[in-house]
Formats: C-alpha cells, structure tokens, sequence
C-alpha cells in the first residue's frame, strides 16, 4: 500500500515537472522563430529579449507587450504568436495528447494522470473523453467567434484582412490572452476604437466569459442543463463567485468612471471592464486616466483571475471562494468550511491559504521591485505586477518604458501565473508526505 502512494506521488510529482518544462520548450520555440527575419514587417532580427517577452505573454495567454502585435510583426509572426496562444490556452499536455491519438498511439495511465493535473480534472477516469470534449468545444466556440465577428472586420479591413482578424480575435478572447491586431489604427489601442460598438462589446465579452469559466464547468452543464442542483460543488461556486466577479465591479466602474460620457457607452464600459480584468488583457477605454481606486480594484480583479481548468489565470475564483467561506466560518465560530449543504477539506483550505500568500508575496515583491527599478508610481507597479501574474495584460501605459531588469521580473510572473505557482514548487520539491510525529502546541493569532 505504501508502494501505491508512492508511485502516484511520483506521478504527480513527474506530471508537474512536464507541464513546466513543456510551457518552457514552447517558449523558447516561439521566441526562437519570432527572431526570423520573416517574422517582423521590416524582415529584420527582432532582439530576443523582446521575442522572449513576446513568447512568454502569448503562450502564458497574458497580453502584456513590447512590440506592438499588428504594426511589427508580419502575417508570419502573428501566426506564430496565435499558435501560442491556442496551445497556451489548451495546454502543452492537451497538445500531446492529441498528438499521441492521431499518430494512433495508447494512452498510458501516466500520460492520464498528466492531463488530469494539467486541467485540474477530479479524477483520472474519464479523461480521454473530457479531453475530447475540450477539443471539439474550443473548435466550436472559438470558429462560432471568428464567424460573429467577420461581418465587422470585414466590412473594415476588407474581405481576406477580415478572415484573419475574426479568427485571430475570437482566440485571443476564449484563451484569455488579450492580443489583439488594432495597431493598425492607432499602436497599443486594443480595442478602444470599438468602445461603442455593441455587437463586437457583447461578442468579446462572451468569448471571455466562457473560456475562462474552465472546461470541467462547461461539461458539468452540458451534462446537468439547468439542473443547478445536481452540479457539483466547485460549479456551483465557480457560476457563482464568477457572477459576484462580474456584477459587484461593473456597479462600481459605472458609479466611479465614465460619468461625462453618454449611458450607452458608460454601460458598456462598465461591463467590459469587469469581465476583460480577470485575465484577459483587451480594454475598451483608456486605463490611464481612471481613478487610482479604480487600477487598485482591477488589480485585485486580475490577481483573483478566471477559474480552475480554464483558459484564465491568477489564483483562480474557487481560490478566493473558499478562503472566504474560511474566513466566514472563524467569524461564525464554526469548525467545518462549506455552502451548499457541503464540507469543504481542511486541505483544501490550507492549499487556498497558501496559493494566497504565494502571490501575494510575488505581487508585492516584483511590484516593489519595478518601482525602485524603473522610479515608476508605486500604483502603476502594483497594476504591471498584478498584470503579469494574474495573466491579465492590461496595462497602464507603462510596459514598453520598462527597463530590461522590469521586462524579467514580468516574464517570470507570467510565467508563474499560467503555470501555477504551486505546479512551480511541487515540480522543484518531492511531492512524498511524511506524517507529523511532533508535539500539538498552540499559539495565538490574530
């Protein structure tokens, strides 16, 4: 039996370091071919540090960067970065696996237990299956996108320019990653020049919202339908947390910004704003000229993320559930954490506690850092650093002036932040569990 554990610890413990050194390989791949002469406009060699930027904020679907996406980097180039992106949105395991099926090779229990911890899947039963699902899924949303969109940018770049801006978005939108080809109207716009726009507003916004409410969400619906009650307990505090997530902050973006401009626009911005900050990186409005206030709630926005097997980062919304349900249960003198008529393990709570204290300790660190760095407003800091960790790729403006000491610290929080910070550290430690011989003793907190 003690064999047994060890050999699943093992499992888990290989799995994790796969999945970081795969997000590494892909990486380097990337910035490897975005040097090409071929891959910028001016067929020139792109910088690697600036390559390297890019690649880690496309394949870790962030958003942040260097080089403006549409102006510097020809068809080739943003086909490299798209690629990335679609593979850092499904995963380096989900790539392989699908590889390993189509060459008609068999699925090992190990290759199972991988994607189970790539996708944060509650067993390895029935993976292959949810892995299809996932494949098909994305497909169909995500071409359902490009096609929604097409009228739009075809009507405003052109029939073929069309084709490519529809599928290239509607990627960037489901995988969270915020890249977007608007450069060509005015450099690091996103997408401020369609604002107004409703439909392109709405189609967007829905791309988001699905893609980062995670695939083992989407099949616990298709399987239950509006049964909400035979979901299980992470869906349900995953619909929910992802509904207070939205709703709370857009009440409070249309209260404090945007009160000079008409209420069609002031909705609209509201309601974007909510959804793109938790991770995925487009923007509607200019950021710089909110209200500090403002940049402190959409980096706590970015930080909290999308939720577990999902195209999102950050600490992910069952994260933040469950640390308050925690915290709701000191309060109320309870010994048990739960809701929904059900106990969440004390395990679980403990991991909440300290992904928590592990980004906050990254946040705070690499946002102090950037600022003594770079003398840059402690705020913009904040926002840079919460951006890159929580995978969002919003910015303040700030970015491209960062000095190259910044640009590493952000490459490794978007690094940590797609990963996992948790995946980072089970990969470099042993994953065995010894049990406590120690002496109980308590202390007092608080």
């Amino acid at each position: 039996m003690k064999k047994e554990k060890n050999k699943i610890a093992s499992n888990n413990h290989n799995s994790f370091r796969v999945i970081s050194i795969g997000f590494f390989i892909l990486v380097l791949t990337g910035a490897l071919l975005l040097m090409l002469p071929i891959a910028s406009q001016s067929r020139t060699v792109t910088p690697f540090k600036d390559t390297l930027f890019t690649a880690i904020s496309s394949s870790c679907v962030t958003g942040l960067v260097v080089r403006d996406t549409a102006t510097h980097w020809s068809l080739f180039g943003q086909a490299v970065i798209l690629v990335m992106i679609q593979i850092g949105g499904m995963g380096v395991i989900t790539i392989g696996l699908m590889i390993t099926r189509l060459a008609g090779k068999k699925i090992g229990l190990g290759f199972r237990g991988m994607m189970q911890d790539s996708i944060s899947a509650p067993q390895v039963g029935g993976i292959l299956k949810l892995t299809k699902f996932i494949l098909k899924g994305m497909a169909l949303i995500e071409l359902t996108g490009a096609a929604l969109l097409y009228p739009v940018f075809c009507r405003d770049f052109g029939a073929l320019k069309g084709i490519w801006y529809s599928i290239f978005h509607s990627v960037s939108a489901f995988c969270n990653a915020g890249f977007d080809l608007m450069g060509v109207r005015e450099k690091f716009s996103s997408l401020t020049s369609y604002g107004s726009n409703i439909y392109v507003n709405v189609i967007i916004m829905l791309l988001i919202i699905i893609g980062g409410i995670g695939f083992l969400t989407w099949d616990d619906i298709v399987q239950h339908r509006h049964h909400f009650k035979k979901y299980r307990l992470q869906t349900k505090i995953v619909l929910v947390t992802t509904a207070i997530l939205i709703v709370v902050p857009t009440v409070y973006f249309f209260f404090a910004e945007y009160s000079g401009e008409p209420m069609k626009d002031r909705l609209l911005h509201s309601f974007f704003q909510s959804v793109t900050t938790r991770t995925a990186g487009f923007n509607t409005a200019d950021l710089s000229v909110m209200r500090e206030s403002s940049a402190m709630i959409m980096t706590m926005l970015m930080l909290f993320g999308g939720c577990p097997g999902s195209t999102a980062g950050g600490m992910k919304t069952s994260t933040v559930a469950v640390l308050f349900l925690a915290a709701l249960s000191v309060f109320r003198r309870k010994n048990d954490v739960g809701c929904f008529k059900r106990r969440i393990p004390m395990d679980i709570v403990r991991t909440a506690g300290a992904i928590l204290f592990m980004y906050l300790t990254l946040f705070l660190s690499a946002a102090a850092a950037i600022s003594i760095i770079d003398s840059q407003p402690l705020i913009s800091s904040m926002f840079e650093a919460g951006s890159a960790l929580g995978t969002a790729g919003l910015t303040l403006g700030i970015t491209t002036s960062l000095s190259l000491s910044s640009h590493i610290i952000l490459m490794i929080l978007m690094f940590a932040g797609r990963v996992g910070a948790l995946t980072l550290i089970y990969a470099a430690f042993s994953s065995t569990k010894e049990v406590s011989v120690m002496p109980q003793e308590k202390i007092t907190v608080g």
